[in-house]
């Protein structure tokens, strides 16, 4: 069943769907995922391929190949504390295994970064609690609203039972938006116009108690690390949900935009310092020549990588796989 479930001063109440709605087509479907991946990280393998080719096209290996390397991989966002790490393995490695040419220290490359992002690798498990309480939080344009959508539909794909919890009443159109998710999704949204966002929250997971649903998508509002009310009001929503289900929020998820690059660690500080980051969505990074910013995380505030997004299509958010992103990256 669909609905809006519609709070302003009156009880919450239930409309039907539309008889004239229709479900959200996905988008891009016919390629695969390794593909989309691939598609999708071109600008960055773009800006690391043109550069690593003449840098593993030459004949030795010695410092100054060392040092390109060094400024390619801080272009790219790697951040400086990844970039070292990577550099003081490879040279290891150069001693230890005796490795004569270029070829040889782009496979070593390849194998440590698959090593560096590896600990961010894993998979979201939503059967813990029912419903499974999901607190999603970010900055304003970071993409919240649709990795909201996004995971609806993946959820709903794998024969989960969702309900939206409107909780950005600052910004009418994110909520307008999250209802027009919830009608393409056919997933029910607890909403009100204005007022306090956990109280809207808490309403949503009393409904999704109710009705047996297995998975509340709660949107905060977008809010930067340095607004400290804002910071405080946030971290009063987690209160709140604690207090409807004392074993939530069961994933705090952060929303991450990959063009914001290096910013994107202070984002994480100042969310986990407010709420206890449990996860992260890393977004468009089809959008960005910088996706070693992923290393710059795993790095400097390691956190799970639940999902990336790499388009616009509600195809192209999935789960982190280490191996498949370096692969795309240097494919």
């Amino acid at each position: 069943m669909f609905g809006f479930l519609k709070k302003k001063t009156a009880p919450v109440t239930l409309a039907e769907k539309p008889p004239d709605e229709a479900p959200l087509a996905p988008a891009g479907e016919e390629r695969s995922w390794a593909e989309r991946l691939k598609a999708g990280l071109a600008k960055t393998r773009a800006q690391l391929g043109s550069q690593l080719a003449d840098l593993f096209g030459r004949v030795k290996i010695d410092d100054e190949l060392l040092e390109e390397l060094e400024a390619t991989l801080l272009q790219a966002d790697c951040g400086v504390e990844a970039t070292q790490w990577l550099l003081d393995e490879l040279k290891v490695r150069v001693r230890r295994e005796k490795l004569q040419n270029p070829a040889e220290l782009k496979a070593a490359l390849v194998a440590l970064l698959e090593e560096l992002l590896a600990p961010l690798e894993a998979p979201l498990d939503v059967t813990t609690h029912r419903p499974f309480i999901i607190m999603i939080a970010g900055v304003n344009g970071a993409g919240k609203t649709t990795s909201i959508g996004k995971l609806a539909h993946k959820f709903h794909d794998e024969g989960h039972s969702v309900i939206f919890a409107a909780g950005d009443t600052f910004r009418a159109a994110a909520r307008e938006q999250l209802m027009e998710w919830g009608r393409r999704n056919d997933v029910a949204v607890v909403a009100q116009e204005s007022g306090d966002p956990a109280a809207v929250i808490f309403d949503a997971i009393h409904a999704a108690r109710a009705r047996g649903l297995h998975i509340v998508l709660a949107d905060t509002a977008g809010r930067l690390p340095t607004q400290l009310h804002l910071m405080e009001e946030i971290a009063k929503v987690k209160r709140v949900i604690q207090k409807a289900d004392a074993s939530g929020p069961h994933e705090v998820l952060l929303v991450l935009d990959a063009n914001t690059g290096q910013n994107a660690i202070a984002q994480v500080k100042a969310f986990d310092k407010a709420i206890g980051v449990t996860g992260l969505i890393v977004t468009k990074l089809d959008g960005t020549a910088k996706g070693g910013v992923l290393a710059a995380i795993a790095r400097q505030c390691p956190k799970p990588v639940r999902y990336i997004g790499v388009g616009e299509g509600i195809e192209d958010l999935q789960p982190f796989r280490a191996r498949e992103f370096v692969a795309a990256l240097f494919s």
